[in-house]
């Protein structure tokens, strides 16, 4: 088979990586991809928003399956003009990706479905949401409706927070056409945790359960990011409470997509607050989560093409998932000043270095110069990834990995793994 992956980013490295590996595969490209990317497909110029070059490039080189990364080109239709073209693309058309690109219409699937979440209400105008925010004393979560790279997203304690998250998101538009609409909810407390299926629209198959950390520092303080690590399996997920969310989350929204002839094929990615009254969703995503995929794909034996081309065309039929027993720990390596402003251009050592084969470097935000020295070009810039025994051992592993790596101001959580 002749595969593109569309993206840059850490989960479209390890997507390759692991498409890679399939004997199915006969040409990998990536459109752009980066420069891990590079060691194991072809890297072509164009970039995940361009979806006239996408398509034209995916006609002359008679693709047989195109793998969506990104929410961005998903939201804008990729699926949509792929399919036009007769070629087979694994992830949601735009209607059914809108369940990620507006979190008012993702609440609206959750209540029709029955779907158990977080009490909320959507506003265009400051003064009625800060009225909503007094009546619960500022103990809300504020939110962009529309994508915002994941950094849309201000949970907080008192009425000075929400004012200034209201200020920057709804008044001052920091995030653009996606902060014309908030939607504000209750927060909820708890442990995360982000359950991921792949579906072919009717039947799915779950990935194991990760946990995400979003906060910049340790101890999950400071601002939020997109993600600054994450470990696979969590413990807070038995095996019945990942059937209970497949029965009550997963299974609900895709079949009230498709009621509503939004037919969802790809991976749909529900984000829950276990509370002490089970489980409630915080967000739906129309993808693979980033840093989610690095660790659960390390988990994954055998080949993943089959399962990816069985949801592409609607039939899944008796691909199955089969697991690694070990667990796995993902730590995101970010530039200075991020989640802010970052720097970038900055040189990169020991990220090319021969690490064993069950630890992985995943890179997200890295570029190479004319000498070809490996430099930051983002935020977000790696994901050191390692197996192990438990968790601990997991852990253990991607921090002496991280500890080889070095760029100016690089910055990482120390406790990525350490307290499921």
């Amino acid at each position: 088979m002749r595969i593109l992956v569309v993206g840059s980013g850490g989960r479209e490295h390890a997507l390759a990586w692991k498409i890679s590996q399939s004997p199915l595969v006969t040409a990998l490209f990536a459109a752009p991809g980066n420069p891990g990317i590079a060691k194991v497909a072809e890297l072509v110029p164009l970039k995940a928003d361009d979806l006239d070059g996408l398509v034209d490039f995916a006609r002359r080189e008679r693709l047989d399956l195109v793998v969506v990364g990104p929410e961005a080109p998903l939201v804008a239709g990729l699926v949509d003009r792929l399919s036009a073209a007769g070629i087979l693309a694994f992830g949601p058309t735009a209607a059914a990706a809108e369940i990620e690109g507006s979190k008012a219409f993702a609440k609206e699937v959750m209540v029709a479905a029955g779907i158990p979440t977080a009490e909320f209400a959507t506003f265009t105008e400051l003064e009625p949401a800060l009225a909503w925010a007094r009546r619960r004393e500022g103990q809300v979560v504020v939110k962009a409706d529309g994508l915002a790279a994941g950094k849309g997203v201000v949970v907080c304690s008192d009425m000075l927070e929400v004012e200034g998250a209201l200020q920057e998101i709804l008044v001052a538009r920091i995030h653009g056409a996606a902060g014309a609409r908030v939607l504000l909810e209750e927060k909820l407390t708890g442990p995360e945790a982000s359950c991921i299926c792949i579906t072919d629209g009717k039947r799915v198959r779950m990935l194991p359960p990760a946990q995400d950390h979003k906060r910049i520092f340790d101890g999950d303080r400071g601002p939020n990011t997109g993600g600054m690590g994450a470990f696979c399996p969590t413990p807070k997920v038995t095996p019945d409470q990942l059937a209970e969310i497949q029965r009550t989350v997963l299974v609900p929204a895709i079949r009230e997509l498709a009621r509503r002839g939004r037919i969802f094929r790809g991976a749909l990615y529900a984000g829950l607050m276990l509370t002490p009254r089970g489980p409630r969703v915080l967000e739906f995503n129309a993808r693979l989560g980033d840093p989610e995929t690095q660790p659960i794909l390390l988990r994954i034996k055998g080949d993943l093409v089959p399962l990816l081309v069985g949801a592409a065309r609607g039939d899944l039929g008796e691909a199955m998932i089969e697991l690694d027993s070990r667990a796995s720990v993902g730590v995101v390596l970010a530039a200075a000043g991020y989640p802010g402003q970052v720097s970038t251009g900055d040189d990169v050592e020991g990220a090319d270095a021969a690490f064993a084969p069950d630890i992985q470097v995943f890179h997200a935000a890295t570029t190479r110069d004319a000498e070809g020295r490996l430099l930051t070009a983002g935020g977000r810039v790696l994901t050191v990834c390692a197996l192990g025994a438990g968790l601990d051992d997991a852990a253990r592993r991607a921090y002496g990995a991280v500890a080889r790596i070095r760029f100016r101001g690089m910055q990482f959580r120390k406790d990525i793994g350490a307290s499921p």
